[in-house]
Formats: structure tokens, C-alpha cells, sequence
């Protein structure tokens, strides 16, 4: 009895971790982009006053559904209506920008919001090659493979200036702004861990190589002047509710939003539906399980359960929620119960 007791205690003391928020600012049916917009500050502000650690911002391009494509705009404009939640990219897909641009960018940022901006870089340029191209990086795909490079530039560029070159970011240079290796894949769990960086898995969407590429990271992590040992956090999907009925009806708003995905359609944040079992085919149920596979779902016991499962297996620094929920008091309600779980956990 006593050590099954000591058990329970050791399971549960893994729960009381920071929490964090990752918004893709999608549009509801029936909202237009500017409802959209004023919906991602509003989370803010609610998950703010919870108390999450940060709150970040997704970047995509050529998609009508989301207005995240100028990222660094509505972090800029997040921060301008929050108080104390650090705000950040979820992330910044470096293919896509000038390491330059995004130094000055985010240096003038921290200027204007000192320890409150984060930068997450990603890999991939989160849209499809025709519109990555429309972006003008570059004349070809190149800047996908010269990422570690990019991160590295980034680094100097935010660092000391005598350790810079004859290029220079103003604002930028010595504010620190720390920066984050975001991924889904086993690459970029290799390269924060020889950067010495905090990284972050996004098991929301892309869970297949998660377990493998937190060993890796935690395996090869280098100690560095960023962090002196390995950070790992992990993005998933969190939909709480107050009973484990209502939380599987509004779990069918992400699940409408991964088919859409699938489909190659262009539809908004959709209401919630009694059964999917007459929108989706066999095939696409299982593609989208498999998908979202690391989803907390169904009352608060419920969820507190799923969280003391996840972390005894595999024990993360940090937890970055997404809930693809529909009616804005209800995700405020979901975060509001994870929240809870960790602060009596």
C-alpha cells in the first residue's frame, strides 16, 4: 500500500509543469479576419491571466482560413495587449524570411518588450512549394538545407557585438532574444541538441517521430551559453471539458479541421457535430487519428489521468496546448481546466 502511495505521488508531482499555448489563429465559420485576429488577442489576454507561460503564434501562407501568415505583426500586436505572458513565434519558418529581417524584427520587439518575446524557427516553410516560392527567399528551395546555418546567423545576430561581423542587426544586436528549434522529425531534435537549444516536438499534427527524437535530443544535447542542459517541450492537443460527452462533441471541430487538411480543403473553424461518422470515410478517420493521436480529450479526472500517463512515459520540461474548439468561451474553458490540473497536481 505504501509504496503504491509513493507511486501516486511520484506520477503526480511530473504534472506540475509550465503550460503554454499554441494559437494558428484559424477563422470560425461565420467570422471574418479581423473577428479572427481580435479572437487571438482575446485568448491571450484569458490565458494571461491563468497564468500560461507563453503563448505562441503558428506562421502559414496561402491558407483563407488562418490570418496567421504576417506572424511577427500579431505577436508585435499580442504583446501590445497583454501584460506579462511571453509571446512568440510557433514559428517563424526560417526558409521562408532573411535571417536579417527576422533579427530586426524580433530585436525591435525585445526592445519594446524586454524578456517577454520568444522565437520559434521551424524548417519547413509552412505552405506549399508554389506559394514558397511566391515568397522570394530565394530563386530555389536551398534555404530549406542552409537552416542550421540560418539558426546559427540568428544567434549571432541577437549576441554579443564583438562577436559579430560587419553586418549587424539594430535592433537586435545583444538583446538575447531566445530562440527555440521547433520540429517533427528526428533532424531537428539533432540540431537543437548540438546548438544547445530548447526544443520543442509538435505531436499535435506530426506524432510519429516523437518518442524517437526526444531520446535523441536528450541523448546528444551539447551544454551551451543557452541552456546548460536539455529543455523539451511538446505541443499537443488539449480539448477539456467540464464532462467527457460534451469534450468528445467539441473534439469533432479538430477533428473537421485535420479532414479538411487531408482533403486539400479551404474551410473554416467548423461548429461541432453529434457523430463524424457520415463526414469522414475509414480511410480518413484513421489518417486523422493517427494525426492527432497525442490528443487530450474528455473531462478534467479524464485529462489529468491522460497527462499523468504522458508524463510518466516520457516526462517533458513543458507543455504547449493547442484546442481547436470552436465557441471561444468553451476553449477559455479548456484551458481554464488544464491549467487547474497542473496547479493542484
Amino acid at each position: 500500500m505504501g509504496n503504491a502511495k509513493l507511486k501516486d505521488v511520484i506520477l503526480l508531482t511530473r504534472i506540475n509543469i509550465p503550460l503554454s499555448v499554441l494559437n494558428l489563429a484559424p477563422i470560425r465559420k461565420g467570422e471574418t479576419q479581423k473577428q479572427a485576429i481580435e479572437a487571438v488577442v482575446e485568448l491571450a489576454q484569458a490565458t494571461e491571466r491563468m497564468g500560461y507561460r507563453r503563448y505562441w503564434i503558428a506562421e502559414h501562407h496561402n491558407s483563407p482560413t488562418l490570418v496567421s501568415s504576417a506572424t511577427a505583426i500579431l505577436i508585435n500586436h499580442t504583446l501590445a495587449n497583454t501584460k506579462t505572458i511571453k509571446v512568440g513565434s510557433g514559428g517563424i519558418m526560417l526558409p521562408n524570411h532573411a535571417p536579417l529581417v527576422v533579427a530586426e524584427q524580433f530585436g525591435t520587439m525585445a526592445v519594446m518588450y524586454p524578456d517577454r518575446l520568444d522565437l520559434g524557427l521551424g524548417r519547413a516553410p509552412g505552405t506549399d512549394m508554389l506559394t514558397a516560392n511566391a515568397l522570394r527567399r530565394t530563386g530555389g528551395h536551398e534555404a530549406v538545407y542552409t537552416f542550421p546555418q540560418d539558426v546559427e546567423s540568428l544567434l549571432t545576430y541577437f549576441g554579443p557585438l564583438d562577436k559579430q561581423g560587419h553586418v549587424k542587426a539594430f535592433p537586435g544586436a545583444e538583446t538575447g532574444v531566445p530562440i527555440y528549434i521547433l520540429g517533427s522529425s528526428t533532424d531537428s531534435a539533432r540540431l537543437a541538441a548540438k546548438l544547445g537549444l530548447p526544443y520543442a516536438f509538435a505531436s499535435h499534427f506530426a506524432p510519429q517521430q516523437m518518442a524517437e527524437a526526444i531520446t535523441i535530443y536528450r541523448q546528444q544535447f551539447q551544454p551551451s551559453n543557452y541552456l546548460s542542459e536539455p529543455y523539451m517541450m511538446v505541443c499537443l492537443n488539449v480539448i477539456a471539458q467540464d464532462t467527457d460527452e460534451q469534450a468528445k462533441r467539441e473534439v469533432t471541430s479538430m477533428q473537421q479541421f485535420f479532414l479538411n487538411v487531408v482533403r486539400g480543403l479551404s474551410e473554416p473553424l467548423s461548429p461541432p457535430v453529434d457523430s463524424m461518422d457520415a463526414i469522414w470515410t475509414a480511410h480518413e478517420k484513421y489518417t486523422i487519428t493517427s494525426m492527432s493521436s497525442y490528443t487530450f480529450v474528455g473531462s478534467q479526472a479524464a485529462v489529468k489521468q491522460q497527462l499523468i500517463n504522458f508524463q510518466n512515459e516520457f516526462n517533458v520540461d513543458e507543455l504547449i496546448a493547442v484546442s481547436y474548439i470552436f465557441d471561444r468561451d468553451k476553449q477559455q474553458r479548456s484551458y481554464q481546466l488544464l491549467k487547474e490540473i497542473v496547479d493542484q497536481g
